[in-house]
């Protein structure tokens, strides 16, 4: 069975760190024969989770074409930014959006069961590490497969190669690794 990953970074921003960095470990997940979907959380723009207007109005149209995204892969490849020192606003609340249960869904069935890699970009000298605890921590209690390994790349403004790689190739190796094990596990299960 070939895998297949939905990878994307929790930033909207043209030039962010994650977008760079999860597009790295694309190649890994690749290179291991899988199926990726990188998306561009920008191309999605949602509303403010607010469960009255999911009420009056339904499911946005770009939450249902994230959470059939969600549904047609196996696994998830995520680059989260740090947010003062936890999750961004972004990507919890593309979450939050996608895990709602329409009528004739089991509940999280975006979620449940499936394999997901980690990594952060961050100016800051953590690397996005206290971010990426809450997002651990939120998808493990969604139902998702955190992988324990992990990428935090800090000073991420002085990381990158203008060709996007990483300057460190121990750090280039380690991030194609993590989409190379996310796509290994689903195949493995």
């Amino acid at each position: 069975m070939r895998s297949k990953i939905l990878a994307f970074a929790g930033s909207a921003r043209k030039d962010s760190y994650n977008k760079k960095l999860i597009r790295i470990a694309t190649e890994g997940a690749r290179a291991t024969g899988a199926e990726v979907t990188l998306i561009d959380l920008r191309d999605f723009p949602l509303p403010v989770f607010d469960e009255d207007l999911e009420k009056e109005q339904g499911l946005p149209a770009h939450a249902r074409q994230l959470k059939d995204l969600f549904n047609s892969h196996q696994g998830l490849l995520i680059a989260s930014p740090e947010y003062n020192s936890t999750i961004s606003p972004l990507l919890k609340n593309t979450i939050d959006w996608v895990s709602r249960q329409a009528e004739g869904e089991t509940p999280l069935m975006a979620f449940k069961g499936k394999f997901a890699g980690l990594l952060s970009a961050s100016p800051g000298g953590l690397g996005g590490i206290r971010g990426l605890v809450a997002v651990r921590s939120l998808l493990g209690n969604i139902g998702v497969i955190v992988l324990p390994d992990q990428l935090c790349i800090s000073k991420a403004y002085e990381a990158f190669q203008e060709n996007g790689a990483l300057k460190d190739e121990k750090n280039q190796e380690q991030a194609k690794n993590i989409g190379s094990q996310v796509a290994k596990w689903i195949t493995k299960l």
